[in-house]
């Protein structure tokens, strides 16, 4: 973690005190800056952390992570106080889907179903027949009975999906730039100067990087396989602080960045926390409409998973 500011031992003392006499519970996604992570009650991906939230018995959540996985956990657990330390932790795959342009595309194919990938508003998941994960979504796709499926909003993941189905994808103009503005000349020279090194890469890579890797896969799938391969070192095609949290497990293995960063991820503070729990700032609400339907949506989901 490096050398630590005395001011942010001073706010980690404070905010685990207000956090212990308070019952908060604090999550953090993997791609949260180290020192974040580092005060998390517990630190996965959005829905293994909105899973937790809804089983914990915590009233208030702080959810250290964008505002679609907040909004996720505000689904799941509508009776708890879900908190999101910054209010523009904003995620710009999930913005690339409109309401407006989803009903478009559905009105064009009436008979396809629609499968969001679970890095979508709620506004989306209600307009949806189904979410996914990017560790199920090839087994989301295959167990729906038609054979034409609406995918979005990543076009990456989408494509490695029609890479193992037969049915037919139609597949949304989104991306995540953190995964797309990893180029294949960066990947070959990292291998070439790691030549022993495995390369791990999230599926919201294209497909050209995709071809280059080792173990294609979401968080937990790159995590698991980094913790049982014989291999010591990595190349992690992701975003650059997902390297904090496979150190943490894996303290003899080597892991190397590909220079990548999310924004949105990277914009709460510890000041932020702190400001939160003292405040209760940054309530996620939702209409009951849309929250009922987008539960609908990520139910179905955890129905076939």
């Amino acid at each position: 973690m490096g050398i630590i500011k005395k001011s942010n031992i001073e706010m980690i003392k404070k905010i685990d005190a207000l956090k212990k006499e308070n019952h908060i519970l604090i999550l953090a996604h993997v791609y949260q800056p180290p020192e974040i992570q580092d005060i998390a009650d517990h630190t996965g991906d959005s829905l293994a952390l909105s899973k937790i939230a809804k089983e914990n018995d915590a009233e208030i959540i702080i959810f250290c992570g964008v505002k679609f996985m907040a909004e996720t956990a505000h689904i799941l657990s509508p009776e708890k106080l879900v908190l999101l330390p910054k209010s523009n932790a904003g995620c710009n795959l999930a913005d690339m889907a409109t309401i407006e342009e989803l009903k478009n595309v559905k009105e064009k194919h009436p008979d396809a179903k629609v499968v969001c990938y679970i890095n979508s508003s709620a506004e989306i998941k209600a307009e949806s027949d189904i979410c996914c994960t990017s560790a199920n979504a090839v087994e989301i796709v295959n167990s729906l009975e038609s054979d034409e499926i609406i995918f979005l909003p990543d076009k990456n993941l989408g494509s490695y999906v029609e890479e193992h189905t037969k049915k037919n994808i139609i597949l949304w103009d989104g991306y995540c730039y953190v995964h797309e503005d990893i180029k294949p000349e960066v990947i070959k020279s990292l291998k070439k100067k790691h030549p022993h090194a495995e390369f791990i890469v999230h599926p919201e890579c294209n497909k050209s990087i995709r071809q280059l890797a080792d173990c294609v896969g979401g968080t937990a799938k790159m995590s698991s396989h980094v913790a049982n391969s014989e291999c010591n070192e990595f190349i992690v095609g992701t975003e650059d602080n997902f390297i904090h949290h496979l150190k943490k497990h894996n303290p003899n293995k080597i892991f190397y960045p590909v220079d990548t960063q999310c924004n949105g991820m990277r914009t709460i503070k510890l000041e932020d926390i702190l400001e939160t729990i003292e405040k209760r700032t940054n309530v996620i609400t939702l209409p009951k409409t849309i929250r009922t339907k987008a539960y609908k949506t990520i139910n179905a989901m955890m129905k076939q998973s």
